[in-house]
């Protein structure tokens, strides 16, 4: 069978480590990323050939990068950018249609990119391969508490894998989730297994104008698609839905709530590095920092070079709600971290103030910048590591370490890595407005505006 890995959510209750510009798919907490471990999830299951990654513009260099340090780049077919965000169902639809051109009868399981999945899941995904020729397959985790940040779905008639599913449930309060509990409900994984004549034909009755999209080998129109999840828009509506159960380790990691109870705790509760006097059950995160937590429990602390958050850990779904109060104030520290990658490495902001910004600017060996300029700064290279090609007004010369450049504004420039290391430069900008939308780009390697 084939796998479809969705990566192109922004996870806001996990801010402040998740940023829409790098979401918590992409963050590297214990060295390696949920999407790499979906990933490496999926080559298990059907081989690096048979993976397709759906995501969107500004995160599909963060998916290539994240597979290139694996060492298993994929084909550009297999990588699909979604114009536009439109919900799940959409998504998979495009992702099925690709499936079927390259062969009509194969299945394909879904994964989400943001969860936690134990390998023990694999061979049951596999055992439950036959019911998808005649059954929109989901699957289901038998709850360990009456969670309210889960969908619920209650398993009906018995078959000979799994049961058909009679009904699917949004999350709950506390009340209704213990009654779902108390009543063998599961809850919903977000995993899906799909056969292509199924699916199509399930999506033809239910959803016919995104059925429509999906004949041809055009990108789908996605300015007129509704935006849809394939629960609401499909599995709630058709007759033919089985859910299998799955028997091993998993969590949506929504919340740092399921973030502690993912984490290994010491003898008092505690998760991550600190020192603690008389203090139980509480989260830190904060690299870099010495923390001390005294006479405090059910605390979480999350700290990064920009932003601060400090929680009771029975409240963190409420995180969100302290996203959409920065987002109504177009607040960038919801978009952005210091550190913001890009196709061609990353930059991290060291220092910022009204008239002049400090920034580290890593390039990858043998990768570029576009070729740009700025109305409104100036900036001052220092290269620190590797060496420079800078290209100015259409001439080029090399730096080297502890070399220097001025670019005024207006000057047409470059900077390219011509080596085999990274290359780091400082670069000061200087000027009455620093923001990133102050650049003209003229050619460009990755297909930039």
């Amino acid at each position: 069978m084939k796998s479809i890995i969705l990566a192109g959510g922004v996870g806001t209750r996990l801010w402040p480590l998740s940023r829409e510009y790098y979401p918590k798919q992409f963050i590297q907490l214990d060295g390696q990323s949920l999407f790499q471990k979906t990933f490496q999830r999926a080559v298990l299951l059907s081989g690096a050939d048979g993976v397709i990654v759906v995501t969107n513009a500004i995160h599909q260099y963060l998916v290539r990068n994240q597979i290139e340090e694996m060492g298993s780049p994929l084909r550009e077919s297999q990588i699909l950018i979604e114009p536009e965000g439109k919900n799940t169902l959409p998504a998979i639809m495009w992702a099925m249609r690709q499936v079927r051109s390259v062969n009509p009868l194969e299945a394909a399981v879904v994964f989400p990119s943001d969860h936690l999945l134990g390998d023990a899941a694999l061979d049951q995904i596999r055992a439950a391969e036959p019911l998808a020729k005649n059954y929109l397959v989901t699957f289901g985790v038998k709850p360990t508490s009456p969670h309210t940040g889960y969908g619920y779905i209650r398993p009906g008639r018995k078959l000979a894998v799994g049961n058909i599913a009679d009904e699917f449930r949004e999350k709950p309060d506390e009340k209704t989730a213990r009654e779902y509990v108390k009543l063998g409900y599961l809850w919903n994984s977000g995993i899906f297994l799909l056969s292509t004549s199924c699916f199509f034909k399930e999506l033809k009755k239910y959803q016919p104008a995104l059925y429509s999209e999906s004949i041809g080998d055009d990108i789908p129109d996605y300015a007129s698609l509704d935006a849809v999840s394939i629960d609401y828009g499909l599995l709630e509506h058709s007759k033919r839905v089985a859910v299998v159960p799955l028997d091993a380790e998993w969590s949506d990691l929504g919340t740092f709530k399921a973030l502690y109870d993912a984490e290994a705790h010491d003898g008092d509760g505690n998760v991550g590095t600190a020192e603690y006097i008389v203090a139980r059950n509480n989260f830190v995160h904060a690299p870099g920092k010495h923390v001390g937590l005294i006479g405090v429990n059910d605390l979480i602390v999350v700290d990064t070079a920009d932003a601060l958050l400090i929680c009771n850990n029975q409240q963190t779904e409420q995180v969100k709600q302290l996203v959409s109060r920065y987002n109504t104030g177009n607040n960038p520290v919801t978009k952005f971290h210091r550190q913001v990658h890009r196709p061609w490495g990353s930059y991290t902001v060291l220092e910022d103030t009204a008239v002049y910004k400090i920034k580290r600017v890593t390039v990858k060996p043998g990768e570029k910048l576009s070729l740009q300029l700025h109305h409104h700064r100036s900036e001052h290279w220092v290269v620190v590591r590797g060496t420079a090609e800078v290209e100015l007004d259409g001439e080029s010369r090399l730096l080297r370490k502890g070399e220097s450049n001025f670019i005024r504004s207006g000057t047409v420039h470059r900077l390219k890595n011509p080596g085999l290391i990274p290359l780091e430069v400082i670069e000061v900008q200087l000027g009455e407005y620093l923001e990133e939308d102050d650049i003209v780009r003229f050619e460009d390697e990755y297909g930039r505006i």
